[in-house]
């Protein structure tokens, strides 16, 4: 049974949960429909996402819901920094931080052969953009103004509920 709460609370509840699963999941089809696989800082960016997911699973069904909404919405927004780093890097504003190259190990492989041909994803060039926008930046834009929007809905039920 969900945890019972008010309105701007239960509509945090669902944002933090929903913007992780969205994005999350969009990255799973990416990769695995449309062959779009993720690069080192890619992975970086799924991980917070990971981890808010399961803190905005866990505001349904535990108390105190405030708490676990904020941590969701701070995992979604370290997701979008990560974001906006590693669209800074793919625009050539600075430098990334990594080789950035793929996982190439799949069960009941040859690791060698995996490795000898695993594609070599690089960060600084974007597989995609819509509009000149690439995915990651589409992510720092969704998961930073989401949060920002969840730990907005987060201090009006502090007023609403005590």
């Amino acid at each position: 049974m969900t945890v019972a709460v008010a309105a701007p609370l239960r509509a945090a509840r669902a944002l933090a949960f929903a913007i992780p699963v969205a994005l999350l999941g969009g990255a799973y089809v990416s990769q695995y429909a449309f062959g779009l696989h993720p690069c080192e800082m890619c992975w970086w960016q799924r991980y917070p996402h990971m981890f808010a997911i399961v803190f905005a699973a866990l505001a349904f069904f535990w108390r105190p819901v405030r708490p676990l909404v904020a941590v969701a919405a701070l995992g979604v927004l370290v997701s979008g920094l990560i974001g906006g780093f590693h669209a800074g890097v793919e625009y050539g504003w600075w430098e990334g931080m990594t080789a950035c190259t793929s996982s190439p190990f799949a069960a009941g492989v040859d690791p060698m052969d995996a490795i000898m041909n695993a594609p070599l994803i690089r960060c600084d060039v974007a597989p995609w953009t819509l509009g000149g926008i690439s995915l990651a930046g589409f992510n720092f834009l969704i998961s930073t103004l989401g949060a920002l929007a969840v730990f907005g809905l987060v201090a009006r039920s502090l007023k609403v509920q005590p």
